[in-house]
């Protein structure tokens, strides 16, 4: 399939991404595409299956009422509520989230904050995970946010505060994860790496 000559400077939106018929991975942040690694490294999808795996059985073995997803699926965050695909200007595919609020979901995706993201960081999008995507999740609201580290054997935790602004973070490379969001419930970091 040939590839689109979309213009990086252009301003996009979710109903211009929804026109796009070929195999380029997107992301829009603010309207300005941002282009995805075609294909994850080895550990990168090892990390994100057995994230995946736990959090799902988390949510099952506990009866819960929340969802877990992994890419691609796209989740759209409006700025101000909006719910047209031509207002919408923040589409991200994260590696992995959780949500709980069943009305969030669609047939296309997640519509507004999911309550769990995960990213599985790799050399190239160090740099995007921590920086744009990291702001782009607190002025949505994601109540928890992880980077996970596969080469370092360790994940950083960001919690929303009540000024909605993320904590500095808690990096946790031993012992137990607590999934905040489910209260109580922890995934060891042995069965991550």
């Amino acid at each position: 399939m040939e590839t689109l000559a979309l213009d990086l400077k252009k301003r996009y939106t979710y109903a211009d991404y929804l026109t796009w018929a070929d195999d380029v991975r997107r992301e829009l942040i603010g309207g300005f595409i941002h282009l995805m690694s075609p294909s994850p490294s080895a550990i990168h999808q090892e990390v994100c299956g057995n994230v995946f795996a736990n959090l799902h059985h988390l949510i099952k073995s506990n009866k819960g009422k929340c969802e877990v997803f992994v890419a691609p699926f796209d989740v759209r965050l409006p700025q101000n509520g909006e719910k047209a695909d031509e207002q919408i200007y923040n589409v991200v595919q994260p590696d992995i989230c959780v949500v709980c609020d069943p009305s969030k979901i669609d047939e296309r995706g997640c519509i507004g904050a999911p309550d769990l993201v995960v990213e599985i960081q790799s050399f190239s999008t160090a740099k995007y995970d921590l920086n744009e995507k990291f702001y782009l999740y607190e002025t949505a609201g994601v109540r928890e946010y992880w980077v996970v580290f596969p080469n370092d054997k360790g994940v950083m935790v960001f919690l929303l505060q009540p000024d909605g602004k993320y904590d500095e973070g808690t990096k946790y490379e031993k012992g137990k994860i607590p999934v905040h969001i489910f209260g109580g419930y922890e995934i060891d970091l042995k069965d991550v790496f």
